[in-house]
């Protein structure tokens, strides 16, 4: 057992971990419990990477060392902690139900050193599995179905996005199963494979801040400009809106309030949209939404939608849409969606009677 050794075996993982750090440590765009996090999973893939260098290495031994039934154990437990970090990364988990499978994982995986129902060595120093053998795969599989179903029913993502995530799970899937056949040989695609996964999802987080608004989450407006010269061609309406009143609310109730009124527009336009309908808030309190491929009916009833969720809160917009005739600009779409806008606007702030100064 030597450095060299363990440097040849690990090479593949060790650079982008490495890398990693490197890219952490200089971060400006993450939150810091991101980093953290991101930090603590690399850490736990270093960790289980020396353990099981050291368990293959007491597997070629003549004779049998509980030393290694303690590193199994480790090494079995880590798998599912690190799935569990993951997911908390991905989804800002902070549920406790997250932690319980990988916890019992744990319990049984130890229990095992005595009674060898995940594992055990026979006098020659062989690995045998136990009744319950697979019990940790098990469970990384269920918490890979877990981040499926997330994957699909949280977050503001747009179906470019679904891809490379479907790869990280599918190269997930394919380290965790052929373990299970193999063993010994390819142990350490694990850790090599969860190390890269890692940093292509930070790669895809960077993405994420380039093309994204950071207070509503929603595309940001150099997204707005990207998209539509991408899908000019199935751009059927462009839908502008603004919020009623967001500077009274900053001179009344401070900034953090207006932050708070336009996070909750954002999600009101978010759950109004549909496939084929994108999201940006351009500036300020004003918001686009691009439908591509859409109906003045499908329109029309994403406004009433749009209306809909609003109503639940304090909050008033007004909005204004236009439609493709087949020879205008994105430019001009968008001045007579603006058009129609103002005009609902000044309608609003003539039946209210506010100042429109202090809108």
């Amino acid at each position: 057992m030597s450095l060299s050794d363990y440097l040849s075996e690990h090479w593949s993982m060790l650079v982008p971990l490495i890398g990693m750090l490197i890219l952490l440590l200089t971060d400006i765009h993450l939150e810091r419990k991101m980093i953290r996090r991101l930090a603590i999973t690399t850490g736990m893939l270093f960790i289980y990477s020396v353990f099981c260098y050291m368990e293959t290495y007491l597997g070629n031994q003549p004779e049998v060392s509980v030393f290694r039934s303690i590193l199994s154990a480790a090494d079995y437990s880590l798998i599912t902690f690190i799935l569990v970090e993951i997911i908390m990364i991905v989804y800002r988990e902070k549920r406790f139900f997250v932690l319980i499978p990988a916890i019992l994982n744990a319990i049984i995986c130890f229990i095992s050193i005595p009674t060898g129902i995940v594992f055990s060595f026979d006098e020659n120093n062989a690995f045998h599995r136990g009744p319950l053998g697979h019990i940790a795969y098990i469970i990384c599989g269920i918490y890979l179905i877990y981040f499926v179903i997330r994957m699909f029913t949280t977050g503001k993502r747009q179906k470019e996005e679904y891809p490379l995530l479907l790869f990280l799970v599918l190269t997930s899937v394919l380290c965790l199963v052929i373990p299970m056949f193999l063993y010994e040989p390819v142990m350490h695609w694990f850790v090599s494979t969860i190390a890269i996964d890692i940093l292509l999802y930070y790669v895809y987080l960077l993405q994420r801040y380039t093309k994204r608004d950071p207070l509503t989450k929603l595309l940001n407006r150099q997204s707005y400009y990207s998209d539509t010269e991408k899908y000019f061609d199935s751009v059927t309406s462009v839908i502008t809106i603004d919020m009623n009143g967001l500077k009274e609310i900053n001179d009344n109730q401070g900034h953090v309030a207006g932050d708070t009124a336009l996070k909750a527009l954002g999600d009101c336009f978010y759950k109004a949209s549909q496939s084929g309908h994108r999201v940006y808030r351009i500036g300020g309190d004003e918001f686009v939404l691009v439908c591509l491929n859409s109906s003045e009916d499908d329109v029309k009833a994403l406004i009433e939608r749009i209306r809909n969720e609003v109503s639940k809160t304090i909050y008033t917009c007004s909005i204004g849409y236009s439609m493709q005739t087949g020879n205008s600009t994105i430019d001009a779409l968008y001045h007579e969606a603006d058009k129609r806008l103002y005009e609902e606007k000044k309608a609003f702030y003539e039946r209210t009677g506010k100042d429109r100064r202090k809108r």
